[in-house]
């Protein structure tokens, strides 16, 4: 199954909070693993990532330092600050309570 970036978009930052929140890691191995865990459904563009980045470290959710150049390329790394790792349980909390009224409006028995 294939799903609308729409449909997704609205949960970037906390896909990615979420990725961080199991350790520091860097844009190209966050997007692979979300498209390993998605099964391949979604991949987020690399100008969507990066924005997302700078948006998240703007707002104090998330950290940057580079990597060490010695054991290959130089990369930037993020890691998730306690703020963060606060508003990832409120967008959990909030996408449990989303989901319910979806499943509330769409699954609703036929009259």
């Amino acid at each position: 199954m294939t799903l609308s970036a729409d449909i997704l978009r609205g949960y970037t930052d906390t896909i990615i909070l979420r990725q961080l929140s199991e350790g520091d890691s860097y844009g190209y191995q966050i997007n692979k693993k979300v498209s390993e865990v998605s099964g391949g459904s979604f991949e987020m563009k690399e100008a969507t990532l990066y924005t997302a980045f700078r948006r998240l470290e703007g707002a104090g959710l998330i950290r940057s330092y580079w990597g060490d150049e010695n054991t290959g390329a130089r990369r930037r790394y993020y890691a998730i600050t306690e703020e963060g790792r606060q508003r990832l349980a409120q967008d959990r909390e909030t996408w449990q309570e989303t989901r319910k009224l979806i499943d509330t409006l769409l699954m609703e028995a036929e009259p």
